[in-house]
């Protein structure tokens, strides 16, 4: 469920009234939305009959590897990829709660905007714990990303503020969302992941409308060096977080040579261009905000993300 705005305005600008738009959000979260402890089937065991995720957004599908794969070893790469990018989106989230926490730290409670802030942070929650036990059922083990990922996430998250933090938190959302939109609806797929990708898509549409909405807000008042500092700043986070997803262990955990598969996936012209067309969105976005700086594009093109 996606929610939008009918008033036509520049992009740089926020809409007329930015309670209005958390007012809406929260109405909209009250109408629509979910326990993951209920929603999702935890109790039925793991059938292997299925793929963790849609083949297509394999990161070896189309490569000479895959072709020599059994069915068997794609559906269980699919499920160790599909549990990496779940252990990698709880570590996001625990960045962009600490991010939002400190944005409202001293704001007014009373505020819609203030309480709106902190629904995310109890999505957030919810969606870390779902991811977790999904993981967990798939068999996977808690991917971690690389320890250069994780401390440049620790000074991200310590220094990030205005549009820097609202643009990368809508990078992360955006790129999982249309990989999710297809794996939702995708019946190859394992029941109990289709459900978690649902939950996850409904209620981070609220989110990336506020992360856009605060970006907006944000850049009104920032000057140009800020802009093109914090532009760089969205792209090297927005390398981080898409270089982090696929851990390079699901390739030995899914009975695969690690080496070769690395290798082919590095350089597999399918999975980057279904990379770059989930993110037209989202670039389109960050053009008319002015945040495609050339510094910035060097970035988004090494991710393939543009």
């Amino acid at each position: 469920m996606a929610l939008t705005t009918s008033r036509a305005q520049h992009p740089d600008q926020p809409s007329d009234d930015g309670v209005d738009v958390a007012r809406r959000l929260l109405d909209s979260s009250a109408q629509l939305s979910y326990d993951p402890l209920v929603e999702v089937d935890w109790d039925t065991p793991l059938d292997k009959d299925f793929h963790g995720a849609s083949p297509e957004w394999s990161t070896l599908y189309g490569t000479a590897y895959w072709e020599e794969m059994s069915d068997a070893q794609r559906k269980e790469l699919t499920r160790q990829e599909a549990a990496s990018v779940a252990c990698t989106g709880i570590w996001f989230e625990m960045i962009l709660q600490q991010m939002i926490l400190r944005d409202i730290y001293s704001k007014d409670p009373t505020d819609e905007t203030f309480q709106w802030a902190l629904t995310e942070i109890a999505d957030e929650c919810r969606h870390s714990i779902m991811f977790a036990r999904g993981a967990k059922k798939l068999g996977a083990p808690a991917y971690r990303p690389r320890r250069v990922a994780v401390e440049l996430g620790r000074l991200f998250k310590t220094t990030a503020f205005g549009e820097a933090a609202y643009a990368a938190i809508l990078v992360a959302e955006e790129v999982l969302d249309v990989m999710q939109r297809d794996w939702m609806r995708d019946e190859r797929v394992v029941p109990f992941v289709r459900t978690i990708n649902n939950i996850h898509v409904v209620e981070e549409s609220r989110h990336m409308m506020f992360a856009r909405e605060e970006t907006r807000k944000h850049l009104a008042r920032a000057g140009r060096v800020r802009r093109r500092i914090h532009a760089v700043m969205i792209a090297i986070s927005a390398y981080v977080i898409v270089t982090s997803m696929v851990n390079r262990e699901v390739y030995a955990n899914a009975g695969l040579d690690e080496e070769r598969a690395l290798r082919e996936a590095r350089a597999n012209e399918h999975h980057k261009s279904m990379v770059r067309a989930s993110c037209s969105g989202l670039m389109e976005f960050l053009s008319s905000c002015g945040l495609l700086t050339r510094p910035a594009l060097f970035w988004y093109k090494r991710a393939h993300l543009i």
